[in-house]
C-alpha cells in the first residue's frame, strides 16, 4: 500500500536538499516528528540506522538502503511480517523551485493490515512533513534560519 505527498518550494533544490537530507533537525520544524537519533552517527549515508518516535506510534528504527545526494533517499523498516520502504526525492523546478515527493510503502501481510489502518495518519504527517520543509526551506533561502 503505496501513500505519498508532494510539494513545490520557492527554494532552490541545493537548500531544501540540505534542509531535508538532515534528518535529525527534522523535529525542529515538523510536528510529525518528535524524535529523530542517528544510531550510527549524523549524516545519510547507505547502511545508517536511525530511531525514529512520532506522536501515537512506537519508536522505529529505519535504514538507509540508497541515497543519491542532491536528488533523494530511500530508507526502510522492517518488523515481524513487514516493510515499510520511504521515499524521498527532490527535484529542481524552473525560477529555483523545488519540488518534494515522498512516499510510504507497505509490503507484507501486517505491513498491509497496518497501512490500511493507519493510511489517514500516514497522509497527514507526510504532509506536515512537506509543510514543514517548506516553511523551513523558505526560510533559509531568504537567509532567515540556518
Amino acid at each position: 500500500m503505496i501513500t505519498a505527498a508532494g510539494i513545490e518550494i520557492d527554494a532552490p533544490a541545493r537548500i531544501v536538499w540540505d534542509v531535508f537530507s538532515d534528518v535529525e533537525r527534522w523535529p525542529e520544524w515538523t510536528a510529525s516528528v518528535t524524535s529523530l537519533v542517528g544510531i550510527d552517527g549524523p549524516g545519510l549515508a547507505v547502511g545508517k540506522r536511525f530511531a525514529i518516535k512520532q506522536p501515537r506510534m512506537p519508536k522505529l528504527v529505519w535504514e538507509v538502503t540508497e541515497v543519491e545526494p542532491g536528488v533523494g533517499w530511500t530508507w526502510v523498516q522492517r518488523s515481524p511480517g513487514g516493510l515499510t520502504v520511504a521515499g524521498h526525492r527532490v527535484a529542481p523546478l524552473p525560477g529555483d523551485r523545488t519540488r518534494v515527493d515522498q512516499h510510504i510503502d507497505q509490503r507484507g501481510p501486517v505491513g498491509l493490515l497496518v497501512g490500511a489502518l493507519m493510511r489517514r495518519m500516514t497522509r497527514r504527517y507526510l504532509q506536515l512533513e512537506a509543510e514543514g520543509l517548506k516553511a523551513r526551506s523558505e526560510l533559509v533561502s531568504r537567509g532567515a534560519a540556518t
